[in-house]
């Protein structure tokens, strides 16, 4: 959040696809942080892993038209070697909501991965029926043959930022597909080298990308471990993108992380990204994030708290149980014995 109360973003300059020397993100309001940035070559490449990247907190109605305007364009962009009449023209212009049927399923065997990935994203953040089923059938065959490009970026930051888990866990798994990631011990063991790799850019990438992987199964639990023993690190930045990794998790040890990540960090800038990883970032359900609300219930009144935490408690308190109060802890407290009896 930034100084209005308003959830904020950062961005990090990039010169010819890697990381400019200071990669020190800068609010923007509105916003919020999901990942790295753009031209990352791949797992095992000799590359480095490009800086964080901004996305938007939620598919709002500026993202919503950038998208549906988006959509026709990449669409045209991700199909230019297709065979003429093979492209799911009929599916993604005009009936965004149409199902994937068999006819599509065909026209998608004949295309390239990238152009499966790309056309099966832009379909899950449209909402088409079928979409996020077609992304996992297929996933797993995509490491090595998908790449980082602006349509993938553009498409997950969309994707993890949609209302529908399912939706978000399409974006995660197409992120990992083009970041060449398989899931499974290798990549693993990959990560968490580079996590404590001297390069703070590939650092932080790698951070982010063990919340992803954390995500989908892979030793979920020792991520969450390793990400929390980040939280250590003397460095702002390290910390804030160990906190982005927690919330991509979706675990409940990676929820009680955050909650104590929000009440102890001495950065504003970390105890902020911990609030919006437990209000609406990530991949917590919505059953997860209530079960925060008691303990942010407690901070709205702690006194140990500045007045900037407590806001963000209160302004994450809204956005978990969609209740329009004001600023007062007395009136959340009622509220919340009140729903507990009804």
């Amino acid at each position: 959040m930034d100084a209005s109360g308003e959830f904020s973003a950062e961005s990090s300059a990039q010169e010819n696809g890697a990381p400019v020397a200071d990669a020190r993100l800068q609010p923007t309001p509105d916003y919020v942080t999901l990942g790295p940035g753009a031209d990352f070559a791949g797992f095992g490449s000799d590359a480095k892993q490009a800086s964080p990247r901004k996305l938007g907190s939620t598919l709002g109605p500026v993202l919503a038209v950038a998208v549906g305007i988006g959509v026709a364009l990449l669409f045209a962009s991700a199909h230019k070697n297709a065979p003429a009449g093979q492209g799911l023209t009929d599916l993604v212009s005009g009936q965004p909501s149409k199902p994937v049927s068999a006819r599509d399923t065909r026209q998608l065997d004949r295309m390239k991965p990238q152009n499966q990935a790309e056309t099966l994203l832009e379909l899950a953040v449209a909402n088409s029926d079928g979409a996020t089923e077609q992304i996992s059938s297929r996933v797993d065959r995509w490491p090595g043959k998908v790449q980082w490009n602006p349509q993938i970026q553009n498409l997950t930051a969309a994707a993890l930022n949609s209302r529908d888990m399912r939706v978000r866990e399409s974006g995660v798994e197409v992120e990992l597909a083009a970041y060449g990631l398989s899931k499974n011990s290798a990549s693993l063991d990959y990560l968490l080298k580079t996590a404590e790799s001297p390069d703070h850019a590939q650092k932080i990438w790698a951070l982010w990308a063990l919340g992803l992987m954390g995500n989908r199964g892979v030793e979920s639990e020792h991520i969450v471990q390793v990400l929390t023993a980040h939280l250590k690190d003397s460095d702002e930045e390290s910390r804030h993108w160990a906190v982005e990794g927690l919330a991509l998790t979706g675990t409940d040890g990676a929820l009680v992380v955050l909650l104590q990540t929000m009440h102890d960090d001495p950065s504003a800038l970390v105890r902020e990204r911990a609030a919006c990883g437990i209000a609406e970032s990530g991949l917590f359900t919505p059953e997860q994030r209530m079960s925060a609300v008691r303990q942010l219930l407690n901070y709205t009144e702690d006194p140990s708290l500045d007045v900037q935490t407590h806001g963000w408690a209160f302004q994450a308190l809204g956005d978990i149980t969609h209740q329009r109060l004001p600023q007062d802890a007395a009136a959340w407290r009622r509220w919340y014995e009140s729903s507990k009896n009804n």
